[in-house]
C-alpha cells in the first residue's frame, strides 16, 4: 500500500505542471465566458429599455407647404 502512495505521489508531481496550466486555462475561459454573458445581459437589457422609451414616445408631425418649391420649378421649366 505505501509503495501504490509512493508512486502516485511520484504521477501526479511529475504531471504537476501540465496540470496547473490546464487548471489555469479553465480559469481564464471561465472568466471570459463570464464577462460575455454578463455583457450580453447587460446589453439585452439596455436595449429592451430603449425600446420600450422610444415606444412611449410621443410622435410629432410637422406639415410643410411646397407651394412656394412647385411654383419655382414651375417657373425653371
Amino acid at each position: 500500500m505505501s509503495q501504490q502512495k509512493v508512486d502516485k505521489y511520484k504521477k501526479e508531481k511529475y504531471n504537476r505542471k501540465k496540470q496547473l496550466q490546464k487548471e489555469k486555462r479553465e480559469r481564464i475561459l471561465y472568466r471570459i465566458a463570464g464577462t460575455a454573458l454578463a455583457a450580453a445581459i447587460v446589453g439585452w437589457i439596455g436595449f429592451s429599455v430603449y425600446a420600450r422609451v422610444q415606444e412611449n414616445k410621443p410622435v410629432t408631425y410637422t406639415e410643410v407647404n411646397m407651394d412656394a418649391v412647385n411654383e419655382y420649378m414651375d417657373t425653371l421649366n
